[in-house]
């Protein structure tokens, strides 16, 4: 879940991984190894992801990455050693019932590592089977904190929302500060609301909230009353139709001008969301096009021309996939020794594999809109490193 204006919700730092990284150092995904296996049989992977279904949009980019980043890391030969990594595709529409039935097929068929999970009530479902089966689980978009340790074959390639609101965080310094966060009522602007309250909150600030309706289509009231809190930073939560409306009416009563606000930056097809507004807002954003300049960028854009939120994810599950085969071969204990406290270059820079908790350490971004409608140009503002954005580490569950 994230802190976007549209689906999805996000609930809510010692690194601890000396060990691990002394063992695995920083390398670089292109060194691909001779022992792969024991033999030249092909290594099975299943891709469980959202082809269709509300978030389809997003499993489209993650599949996009993840080939790109499977021919990255194993220079355009799509094997580790003399084994050809082999691809099935499973579309679990956002379900997670039918992912844990494709995850299960897959299993059966003798398939040892699961990657994928757009949504993160897939992902939830999908990790206990993992353990229980013992096969190698590489959650993607998926952005529940929950999938953070949620046991020692569980892994992840994206970001988790702990990330985006640290992100939000950085925005002030929050010390005495006040923060109002603007949500709907139900669980999407709980979870915002407590997320913020324990991020932002627990750093200093006092925080607040304006909480209008989920039905309302007239925001002048809600805007009002956030312009009389005075507050050093609003962070907006929204999900639905209403958003347009929404951003027009702060807009237009001048709560953009009065304080700093922060929102998400969702994919660039939601952009023209904003309206007028866009240029006005400051945004926490996982990945744009443009927000780094990489090896691994250069070579994803090489294959797919316009970079989009979640094809990092993907680029990042292959080249943690090709690492896993290199170094454990078949045996999946030790594709999880391998991956624990291994830092790679991926697309967004150096990411982390914690060993503690199998957190992604990775950078994430301020950034600013310019231009309007389907004619914005997003531009970072600021980077924060994997140690500076990462969420705090959580004890293993399984």
């Amino acid at each position: 879940m994230t802190v976007r204006t549209t689906r999805r919700v996000f609930l809510s730092a010692a690194t601890m991984m000396a060990a691990a990284l002394a063992a695995t150092a920083c390398g670089s995904p292109q060194d691909t190894a001779t022992g792969g296996g024991d033999s030249a049989a092909p290594v099975k992977v299943g891709l469980v992801y959202s082809q269709s279904g509300a978030l389809a949009s997003y499993g489209k980019q993650y599949i996009e990455g993840f080939k790109a980043g499977l021919d990255y890391a194993t220079k355009g030969t799509g094997k580790v050693g003399d084994r050809t990594i082999e691809l099935t595709e499973a579309d679990d529409a956002g379900d997670p019932a039918k992912a844990v039935s494709a995850a299960k097929d897959l299993i059966g068929k003798g398939t040892k590592i699961i990657a994928g999970s757009t949504a993160s009530g897939v992902a939830l479902q999908v990790a206990p089977i993992a353990a229980q089966n013992k096969v190698l689980f590489i959650s993607g978009p998926a952005a529940t904190d929950a999938v953070t340790g949620a046991n020692k074959y569980t892994f992840r390639s994206g970001r988790q929302s702990y990330q985006d609101v640290v992100t939000a965080r950085s925005f002030i310094e929050p010390a005495g500060k006040k923060v109002v966060v603007f949500a709907q009522d139900g669980a999407f602007g709980d979870a915002n609301e407590a997320a913020v309250k324990t991020v932002i909150g627990g750093a200093g600030a006092t925080v607040s909230s304006v909480r209008a309706p989920a039905s309302a289509t007239e925001f002048t009231p809600f805007a009002s009353q956030i312009k009389a809190a005075k507050p050093d930073l609003l962070f907006v939560a929204w999900a639905g139709t209403t958003a347009p409306a929404m951003w027009q009416t702060l807009d237009q009563q001048g709560v953009l001008s009065s304080t700093t606000v922060v929102t998400g930056l969702d994919i660039r097809a939601s952009w023209p969301t904003f309206g007028a507004a866009g240029a006005k807002i400051s945004f926490l954003s996982h990945y744009f096009d443009g927000a780094s300049d990489t090896e691994a960028s250069k070579a994803l854009k090489a294959k797919v021309n316009t970079l989009d939120l979640f094809h990092p994810d993907g680029f990042a599950a292959a080249q943690m996939v090709v690492r896993a085969v290199e170094e454990g071969g078949d045996d999946v204990d030790k594709m999880v020794t391998a991956l624990e406290g291994w830092s790679f270059d991926g697309v967004k820079g150096k990411m982390t594999i914690r060993a503690a908790d199998h957190a992604l350490l990775q950078p994430m971004y301020q950034a600013k809109l310019t231009g309007s409608g389907t004619d914005f140009t997003a531009t970072a503002q600021k980077s924060l490193t994997g140690d500076e954005s990462a969420p705090p580490a959580v004890a293993m569950k399984g």
